[in-house]
């Protein structure tokens, strides 16, 4: 990781969870760290926590509404301002809700699409085009997916939520393809976890959080930690090293 410290990484949906410790991670690696989410109060207090511990790195808070592009392109801007640009993006920010396909909300499917597709891809196109105009050809997009991107659960209020993240897949092989073709060495990954003990599922079933309950009981789940560390290796490849898929899940988890 030494080659990354002092340049710069987004991590989208820093706030907690996933997001929260791929952005502790960065820090302490050395890295200038731009934390976005809707809420920004837990990103300030992870980088007072920084800032304590004595980090290396640094974490600067941005409050971005990642269904709104404008907000977006706000954000890259006030990047490029304060950090010239982006060097590693990581696109983890993500939502479910439990719409199946016979009887779900169209809005709330507009809304999963809009952050976990639309702003991903939003993001993905402008850390390449900040890449692109500093002349960074060892940059790295990151995108936090998930196993249901590869594997369609018999659970209907996930059933969309998988379709996005089915997108998520193609979306980041069309990446690497089209990088390709551009000549460069950006390098496109996708990191899949399975059962990670966040909020998620407390989110996803806040009306049966006991379904949230028993999931996280039932099997010894990955921590948050686990994907940061993912993340980590995956950073740490050499230059001519790509990796495509990463897919993480608990060792008892069958589905």
């Amino acid at each position: 990781m030494d080659r990354w410290r002092g340049r710069v990484a987004l991590v989208t949906g820093a706030s907690v969870g996933i997001g929260a410790a791929v952005a502790k991670s960065l820090v302490q690696h050395g890295m200038k760290v731009v934390g976005c989410a809707r809420n920004v109060e837990q990103i300030e207090e992870l980088s007072s926590e920084c800032l304590r511990r004595g980090f290396s790195g640094t974490l600067s808070p941005y409050k971005c509404d990642l269904s709104v592009e404008d907000d977006m392109l706000s954000m890259f801007s006030w990047i490029k301002v304060q950090h010239q640009g982006v060097d590693v993006c990581i696109n983890n920010a993500g939502l479910a809700l439990p719409e199946p396909l016979l009887s779900g909300k169209t809005s709330a499917w507009r809304t999963m699409m809009d952050v976990n597709v639309i702003a991903l891809s939003v993001c993905t196109r402008e850390a390449y085009q900040s890449m692109k105009e500093r002349n960074i050809d060892d940059g790295h997009i990151i995108n936090i997916n998930s196993i249901c991107g590869h594997r369609v659960i018999n659970h209907a209020d996930t059933h969309f939520y998988t379709a996005s993240k089915y997108a998520v897949t193609a979306l980041t092989e069309g990446l690497r393809q089209e990088l390709r073709e551009a000549k460069t060495h950006i390098r496109a990954t996708c990191i899949s976890p399975g059962f990670v003990e966040t909020e998620f599922a407390y989110r996803l079933f806040s009306e049966n959080p006991e379904i949230a309950i028993s999931n996280y009981e039932s099997i010894k789940c990955l921590q948050a930690v686990d994907i940061a560390n993912a993340v980590v290796y995956v950073l740490s490849a050499p230059p001519h090293v790509q990796i495509g898929d990463i897919k993480i899940t608990p060792v008892e988890q069958s589905m």
